[in-house]
């Protein structure tokens, strides 16, 4: 998998990947990690393109994903280490 580009936010890491006529978007914040995987086709072929797939409406729904990401590590650390 090869590293095609990365899209400035102020606090997730996003990098767009690609491997075997497909890409990737990673999204990275703190410990936790969110991937989404699209085939490669005529209308999905370049950075330029998967940067648009990074929307606003997008980017809300991935941040509000983290903060129940987060709120769930923490309550399975609480019941189960604490």
């Amino acid at each position: 998998m090869r590293i095609v580009g990365q899209i400035e936010h102020p606090f997730i890491k996003i990098t767009i990947l690609q491997m075997n006529e497909r890409f990737a978007i990673k999204l990275e914040d703190n410990l936790l990690e969110q991937t989404y995987k699209f085939n490669e086709d005529d209308k999905l072929r370049t950075f330029q393109h998967m940067e648009k797939m990074v929307d606003q409406t997008f980017l809300d729904e991935c941040i509000k994903r983290f903060l129940e990401m987060n709120r769930s590590r923490g309550e399975t650390y609480q019941r189960n280490i604490l």
